[in-house]
């Protein structure tokens, strides 16, 4: 039996937890506790950065920076999915009803659950791969033997963060490396679910194009056109589903325009500070350390900017598809009158569907190359400073 799910359990216990995946109890009480503690954080990181800006500590201010960025764009995203809360339920709503439209045992439910199935297994892959990441980035600090009593030194702490007390006893240090292990998986695999999350959806769009492709091969077969009545139906069916397509694609679009811009305007800084602190370790008595701590998290960074690009590069050639299968379709065997509604499939289709950074630009893998290279020449600026 195929389970008919797009989103599978793990994203959804995980949406869950931050709050935002419709119809669980107590909704307000887990969002003011998810946007209190991030707030919280954010402004312990000011602190720091405020009380340590200097040139001399370049590295820290750094590394305070992508941390700070990382739990912005967590808060940002949290907030984002509560204000638009009704968006995300009908997409939901829409990704169901795709389901029951399939035919239990047609092409249609088997592009559908392959779909499921492959972004199952991504959205799982990427979990772990940002839980990887998280560990990574805390397990030096707590194999690490830190002398507390020494008030003049600074502690090393996970994260870069200026707090209002005094950090005088190895438990203290302990619960607050502990403290902010936490708040460092929290962020990594915050950022790997909403990422998941988006991908899933772009991969279904993708399943409903293809279902759509397969209709318009076969609609100029002699069974279709032997009545009239038999090709309205058809028609109306794939005009239909093109219509749901673009509805659905508009929809996640409303609700990720502003997260992918917040996300590719942060993720610029933050690949130009990690490739920064990557760099500059290099030759250093604890390089090892630094460049463990910083290589999974810059690698993921890379690795978020690209699947919001390849998703938006797939949906657009997908869309495109669409007018050529039209196009290639048997319109010459049919009678003129049918042929012609096809017209206005085609003409629809070069319109195509499209995912933007804040209506600022569109994603695609051409859009990916010139953050790396914005990325690039930051960096090389802030190696020239240092």
């Amino acid at each position: 039996m195929t389970s008919k799910r797009t989103i599978n359990r793990t994203v959804e216990l995980m949406l869950t937890v931050f709050g935002v995946w419709p119809g669980i109890s107590y909704v307000i009480p887990y969002r003011v506790f998810w946007v209190t503690t991030l707030a919280i954080n954010q402004f312990l990181h000011y602190r720091y950065f405020v009380t340590h800006f200097h040139f001399d500590n370049i590295f820290d201010l750094m590394d305070c920076m992508s941390s700070f960025l990382e739990l912005v764009k967590l808060m940002f995203k949290l907030i984002i999915f509560s204000l638009k809360q009704r968006k995300f339920i009908e997409i939901l709503t829409m990704t169901a009803e795709d389901w029951k439209d399939c035919d239990n045992t047609g092409v249609e439910l088997r592009e559908t659950a392959k779909r499921a199935k492959l972004s199952s297994r991504i959205c799982n892959g990427l979990i772990i791969l940002y839980t990887i990441s998280g560990l990574a980035y805390v397990l030096g600090f707590f194999l690490a033997d830190t002398d507390v009593t020494d008030l003049r030194a600074e502690l090393p702490l996970i994260m870069k963060m200026k707090y209002p007390f005094v950090i005088d006893t190895q438990r203290k240090y302990r619960l607050v490396l502990a403290t902010q292990s936490v708040f460092v998986m929290v962020g990594s695999v915050g950022a790997g679910l909403f990422n998941a999350l988006f991908l899933t959806l772009t991969l279904h769009v993708g399943s409903q194009i293809n279902i759509l492709l397969r209709w318009l091969r076969e609609i100029g077969s002699k069974n279709i056109e032997k009545t009239h009545d038999s090709f309205v139906t058809v028609i109306t069916k794939i005009i239909r589903k093109h219509q749901s397509i673009i509805n659905l694609s508009e929809k996640i679009e409303n609700l990720y325009s502003y997260i992918v811009l917040l996300q590719f305007t942060s993720n610029t800084v933050i690949i130009c500070s990690l490739g920064f602190l990557i760099v500059t370790a290099i030759g250093t008595p604890d390089a090892t350390e630094k460049i463990v701590k910083s290589l999974l998290f810059y690698f993921n960074t890379n690795l978020e900017a690209f699947i919001f690009c390849f998703a938006g590069e797939y949906l657009s050639n997908k869309s495109k598809s669409i007018g050529n299968a039209a196009y290639n379709s048997g319109w010459y065997d049919m009678k003129a009158k049918n042929s012609r509604i096809l017209l206005f499939t085609i003409l629809r289709s070069q319109r195509q569907l499209q995912l933007t950074a804040g209506k600022m630009a569109v994603l695609s893998l051409e859009y990916f190359t010139n953050i790396m290279k914005a990325s690039g020449s930051y960096l090389s600026v802030l190696l020239a400073m240092k």
